[in-house]
């Protein structure tokens, strides 16, 4: 409920919305960049970049109101393929680690917050 409330008062002191940066890390080493943005009306994140040598983006949208350290998120690519992200946040709320799973079989890590800054 902390976490909440840190989130809440940070968006209705007037930010909005609250972005972070995120880095998508495939196991072949290919990166991509994008954000997650949490507002009062629903959160979303977008990376881009490319993975196994084509440009692709993939993105979706998550409940900015779940309190839970680890959420589960639809997730659908430029290229058609769609799966799930499984996040874990820090105490925080706004940093954290997950894993990607496309419905082909694809999988990759990624970082968000702080730790992302880094890729």
């Amino acid at each position: 409920m902390r976490k909440l409330a840190i989130v809440a008062s940070a968006v209705l002191a007037g930010c909005g919305s609250i972005t972070v940066p995120v880095a998508v890390i495939s196991s072949n080493g290919d990166v991509m960049r994008g954000s997650a943005t949490a507002a009062l009306n629903g959160g979303s994140f977008q990376v881009a970049g490319k993975a196994n040598g084509k440009q692709i983006s993939c993105a979706g949208t998550y409940d900015s109101w779940n309190t839970s350290l680890t959420i589960s998120m639809p997730v659908q690519c430029s290229d058609g393929r769609r799966g799930f992200v499984i996040a874990t946040r820090e105490a925080n709320g706004l940093d954290g680690s997950g894993r990607v799973r496309l419905k082909d079989g694809t999988e990759a890590d990624f970082v968000f917050g702080k730790a992302a800054q880094a890729f």
